[in-house]
């Protein structure tokens, strides 16, 4: 579950006409979530962050893939045979 810092709350009409405000709080708070109609709607993070989030899930996905390697190893080593 995702933790949200109200403090990095923005409405669209601010993000609109302010983006360079937008920006700062980026730097300052990590993320900013934009609200459309009330409701959270966009996230804007740094971009180390996004690289950093991929990182992680080509990380979980070679752990998936070692667990089932090691889980079926016996039948991967009948039909190499």
């Amino acid at each position: 579950m995702m933790m949200i810092d109200t403090s990095a709350l923005v409405s669209m009409t601010q993000a609109n006409q302010n983006f360079s405000q937008v920006a700062k709080l980026v730097d300052q708070r990590g993320a900013v979530v934009v609200l459309k109609n009330n409701a959270p709607r966009y996230l804007i993070i740094d971009f180390s962050q996004a690289e950093a989030m991929q990182t992680a899930s080509d990380e979980d996905l070679l752990a998936v893939s070692s667990r089932l390697i090691e889980k079926n190893r016996a039948a991967y080593e009948a039909l190499a045979k």
